[in-house]
């Protein structure tokens, strides 16, 4: 099985240490978390100032604040990045994790045609990845291109929607596509997400799923948008398509949820228009020598990012630890990895690898969840971990 090798090089955003970059780490001497800023070369502990990172984004300018934070001086971030991966790792050392603790960890779905047009199929396929490839070519076919032009709650999407009514062509994928209310959806709990360097899992039970390359915003209790970084929202396209009330099982299993590497806070050198114009890159290597590249070109998302989180927060909803949510990817793979007709699958060993160029690397390697960790540090253990170390 392949290994993740993490470097600052391979690791880092292009500019470097030009942005405020903000993570988490494991210190083992505490026996708990650390929130770290990224500053001259090191990863610095600023845990005294900010407990959790919810903290940091909640205060009145998070990247001056991470900027002007006093702490301690961990290691080189080559150093820790190299101690991560599991099975590399010195447990005696820290290791970087996801850089989010209590935020709720929530998605927006179909945001982008390419991936509609997936989900329909998925839909009509009933989750059987053979019969995929012709409902594919239809469907685009018919209704491909007028999809990738229109604007969701629009009238032109109100005349398309019937049109496709008539034609017994509808679907409740296409609803929240190209109609008024986004999909958002919660992909896993606080404290639950995996970091860059570690296994990231699907369920052995799956036989069709993929993984799905996307930015992923910070946004505070007030719901207003500090930072971003990258996600990889697992999914399993077999039990979505068998029924849309498998989203639950399809997209939070043990460790199917990473994040990473650092978040970027908003400044003078990364905002908002940044992530409008970002292109998310994505590489999965296999043991058996498989290659897959594709990523996800933010300009074509279908509703902007703003808006996204308006739906989040509307109708007097509130998150008061904040949230992480996942923009949506236009990635879905088609590619034929085993045999004529069956798709792409993930197998245990392969390396994902997602990144943009202000956001930097998030690597994984896959593995059937039961085998990866078990997530067992929540939020009750990071209190009591916080107290003891008398931070709260």
């Amino acid at each position: 099985m392949q290994t993740v090798e993490l470097t600052a090089a391979t690791t880092l955003p292009a500019d470097g240490l030009a942005g405020a970059l903000v993570g988490r780490v494991w210190r083992p001497d505490v026996g708990g978390p650390s929130v770290v800023v990224a500053r001259d070369g090191a990863l610095v502990d600023v845990t005294a100032a900010f407990a959790t990172t919810r903290d940091l984004i909640e205060s009145a300018d998070p990247a001056s604040a991470a900027r002007a934070a006093a702490g301690e001086r961990l290691g080189a971030i080559d150093e820790v990045l190299a101690n991560t991966p599991p099975d590399r790792r010195d447990f005696r050392r820290p290791w970087l994790i996801a850089p989010i603790d209590l935020q709720a960890i929530k998605a927006a779905g179909v945001t982008f045609a390419a991936s509609l047009i997936e989900r329909v199929i998925e839909e009509r396929a009933r989750g059987e990845r053979t019969a995929a490839e012709a409902i594919r070519a239809d469907f685009a076919r018919r209704v491909g291109a007028e999809l990738a032009s229109i604007k969701p709650g629009s009238p032109a999407a109100e005349r398309l929607k019937q049109a496709l009514v008539e034609t017994g062509l509808w679907s409740q994928y296409l609803e929240v596509g190209i109609g008024p209310d986004a999909e958002i959806f919660t992909k896993s709990q606080p404290m639950s997400a995996v970091g860059t360097g570690a296994d990231a899992g699907f369920l052995a039970a799956s036989a069709w799923n993929n993984p799905e390359p996307e930015i992923v915003l910070a946004v505070n209790s007030r719901g207003a948008i500090v930072g971003a970084t990258l996600g990889n929202d697992v999914n399993l396209r077999d039990f979505e398509g068998r029924s849309a009330l498998l989203l639950g099982k399809a997209k939070d299993q043990n460790a199917s949820c990473a994040i990473g590497p650092f978040l970027r806070l908003f400044d003078a050198t990364f905002t908002l228009d940044d992530v409008r114009r970002a292109e998310v890159g994505l590489r999965v290597e296999g043991d058996d020598g498989f290659v897959l590249e594709g990523g996800s070109s933010m300009a074509t998302i279908s509703r902007d990012p703003a808006e996204l989180v308006r739906q989040l927060f509307e109708a007097g909803r509130r998150y008061p630890d904040g949230a992480a949510l996942f923009l949506g990817t236009m990635f879905a793979p088609v590619a034929d990895r085993d045999a004529p007709g069956k798709g792409f699958a993930h197998k245990p060993g392969d390396v994902v690898a997602v990144s943009a160029e202000k956001l930097g690397r998030l690597t994984n390697r896959m593995r059937h969840s039961h085998d990866c960790p078990p997530w067992d540090f929540g939020a009750g253990a990071l209190m009591r971990n916080l107290a003891r170390r008398g931070l709260i």
